[in-house]
């Protein structure tokens, strides 16, 4: 079935400053989210989702009350919720599998039993920037392609990606939102920061590094964290990165992407 917005098909292939033009209230929705303020979230109620994570959970779950996310350049941060049940995931997309990663974010709102009850799928997509090696609209393209896929009906609620995403300074482009948080219980979704990036967020970090695809790390009937057994090769030439500061490591991760 079709993605759409307001009721009506999107058209694809479109660029998102395409695609808002054919639909102002996606362009009106992606301007009052860059307008907002930067919310710092504590880590009270928090699951923080790294990248190429998911998490899903409904309101009626007793410990989490907020799905987050931040540090996106590229990459982008897709919720995905059932208006009936309330069900939520939050994912970080970096464009590694995406026509895998999709299904896996359907099926993890499909696995709640009551899905079937009155509702319907809405989803919002954020992150990304103008960057000169054209990744993040290849993810672009990429998420809604394989929304559109689907079997339901997907309804487009926010889109503020890319060229919406991007400002200039000094001739070079930046994103605008880095990161964002949902409130499960309202279905707010705003701008957001984190003190707090765990539990164990060293050792999720490096399954991302390793090279894992997309996992799902949050058991909402036993609300606990899970991480599985993962492995890795030997990391050649380990002292000289270790010396490297964030910014060069960054750099040469966004340049590996950009070729695979």
């Amino acid at each position: 079935m079709p993605l759409l917005v307001d009721g009506r098909r999107v058209r694809l292939p479109q660029s998102a400053g395409e695609l808002v033009r054919a639909h102002p209230s996606l362009e009106e929705r992606a301007r009052l989210l860059r307008g907002q303020s930067v919310q710092q979230v504590g880590p009270q109620g928090l699951l923080y989702v790294q990248q190429r994570e998911l998490a899903v959970t409904s309101p009626k779950d007793g410990s989490i009350s907020i799905l987050g996310s931040d540090d996106a350049t590229t990459c982008h941060i897709v919720v995905l919720r059932h208006t009936g049940n309330g069900a939520t995931c939050l994912t970080h997309c970096d464009g590694t599998d995406t026509k895998a990663e999709v299904p896996l974010i359907m099926n993890s709102i499909k696995s709640f039993s009551d899905h079937a009850q009155s509702g319907r799928l809405e989803v919002h997509l954020v992150g990304g920037f103008s960057d000169d090696r054209q990744l993040s609209q290849k993810l672009t393209h990429q998420l809604l392609s394989e929304f559109d896929k689907q079997e339901d009906d997907i309804h487009l609620v926010t889109l503020c990606v890319t060229e919406l995403n991007d400002r200039e300074e000094n001739e070079n482009h930046f994103p605008i939102i880095y990161g964002i948080a949902v409130n499960i219980k309202t279905a707010e979704i705003y701008r957001a920061t984190f003190q707090d990036r765990g539990p164990e967020e060293e050792l999720r970090a490096a399954r991302a590094l390793a090279g894992g695809p997309m996992i799902s790390i949050y058991d909402a009937k036993t609300e606990q964290l899970r991480i599985g057994p993962y492995s890795w090769m030997p990391f050649p030439h380990v002292d000289f990165w270790l010396q490297q500061d964030d910014k060069q490591i960054l750099e040469v991760r966004i340049y590996r992407l950009g070729k695979s």
